[in-house]
C-alpha cells in the first residue's frame, strides 16, 4: 500500500476570473501534463506554508491573500497523494518560472491547453461553479416581484439560480421555473431545481438541488450536469461528496427569517466542518453580499440567499 503524500495547490487567479497553470517539465512524472502550481508539504509545514514556500520557489511571487477551498485525493501508478487546494488573489512580485516547461492563463469555460493533469481535472468544474446562487422566494414575494428582482441580479451579475417554491401547485412551479430559466440563459446563467427532477428533465434545467431528507435517501447520483444538496452536519457534507455532487450549501451561518430559531454556525464552525471536502460549499444564511470575504477565508466557495441576494435587485 502507498504511503499518502500531502501536496499543496494553488488556484492563482486573476480578477477577470483566469487562473495559471503550469506544463510538467519533460523529466518529471506525467511530462507534458497541466497542472496548477505547488509541490509537497514538508515536515513540520502546514499546506498552507508549504504552498506559500512552493510559490516563491517555483513562481518568485509572494503570497498576500490566500483562502482555503477544497481537498482531493487521487491514486496514481507511483503515489497517493492527498491535494490541497488554496485559491491565491494577491501576491508581490512578476511571475518567473523555474519548473515548468510552460505557463498559461486559462478560464474554466473554455480551457486552451491540455491534457491536465488527472488529479486536477475535477477542479475546472468546480471553478466553473458561480460564486453566488439565488435561491427563489416567489411564494413569500410573489412571482412577479420575484422576477423583476431576478432580472436585475442577472444584470449585475448573478450567475447560479435554485429554484425553490415549497408549497407552489407543480402547475404554477412549472410556468414560474421555465420563466426562471428563460431569464437566466440570456446571461449563461445556471439554474437548478429543488427536489423535483421530473421537472427539472421536462424544463431543460441544468440541474437538481436536494433537499438533506432527498439527499439522505439517494444512493446514487441523479442525472444531471449540475446536482447538488442542502447540508448542516459534516456526515451529510460527506454524503454529498461520497455521491459525486458538485457543490453542497452548508448552513445557517447566521439567524434566519426561514428559519428563526434553528441553531447557527457562524464562521468558525462552519470552517471545520468544510475542513479537506472534495467538493466547494456555498455558504447559507441571512448572508449579504458583504460577507462573501469572511466566507471565503472560511474556506466556502461562495454565498447563498434567499433574501440576501436579491437585496439590491
Amino acid at each position: 500500500m502507498k504511503k499518502r503524500v500531502e501536496v499543496a495547490a494553488g488556484v492563482i487567479t486573476r480578477p477577470d476570473g483566469s487562473f495559471l497553470l503550469g506544463q510538467r517539465a519533460p523529466d518529471t512524472f506525467y511530462p507534458g501534463y497541466w497542472e496548477f502550481p505547488g509541490g509537497k508539504v514538508e515536515a513540520g509545514e502546514t499546506a498552507e506554508q508549504a504552498l506559500v514556500r512552493e510559490l516563491d520557489e517555483e513562481l518568485g511571487i509572494r503570497v498576500t491573500c490566500i483562502r482555503p477551498w477544497i481537498t482531493r485525493e487521487h491514486r496514481y501508478e507511483h503515489a497517493h497523494v492527498r491535494l490541497h487546494f488554496f485559491e491565491v488573489t494577491a501576491w508581490d512580485g512578476e511571475i518567473n518560472d523555474h519548473v515548468h516547461s510552460a505557463l498559461s492563463w486559462e478560464h474554466a469555460g473554455w480551457l486552451g491547453v491540455g491534457p491536465m493533469l488527472p488529479a486536477n481535472g475535477p477542479i475546472l468544474k468546480a471553478l466553473h461553479l458561480p460564486r453566488w446562487m439565488g435561491i427563489t422566494h416567489a411564494v413569500d414575494i410573489g412571482t412577479k416581484v420575484q422576477l423583476a428582482r431576478l432580472d436585475a441580479a442577472l444584470e449585475r451579475g448573478l450567475r447560479l439560480v435554485q429554484v425553490r417554491e415549497p408549497g407552489m401547485p407543480r402547475d404554477e412551479l412549472a410556468s414560474f421555473a421555465g420563466a426562471v430559466i428563460r431569464r437566466a440563459r440570456e446571461y449563461r446563467a445556471l439554474v437548478v431545481i429543488n427536489q423535483d427532477s421530473g421537472l427539472a428533465h421536462e424544463l431543460g434545467a441544468d440541474g437538481v438541488h436536494l433537499p438533506a431528507a432527498e439527499l439522505g435517501r439517494t444512493t446514487a447520483r441523479p442525472a444531471f450536469e449540475w446536482v447538488g444538496a442542502s447540508c448542516h452536519c459534516r456526515a451529510e457534507l460527506e454524503r454529498a461528496a461520497g455521491l459525486g455532487l458538485d457543490y453542497a450549501l452548508l448552513g445557517a451561518v447566521r439567524p434566519t427569517l426561514t428559519h428563526p430559531h434553528r441553531e447557527t454556525l457562524g464562521w468558525h464552525a462552519f470552517a471545520e466542518l468544510v475542513r479537506d471536502l472534495p467538493i466547494p460549499v456555498l455558504a447559507l444564511g441571512g448572508l449579504v453580499e458583504a460577507d462573501m470575504e469572511p466566507a471565503r477565508s472560511a474556506g466556502a466557495h461562495g454565498i447563498a440567499g434567499i433574501r440576501g441576494v436579491w437585496l439590491q435587485s
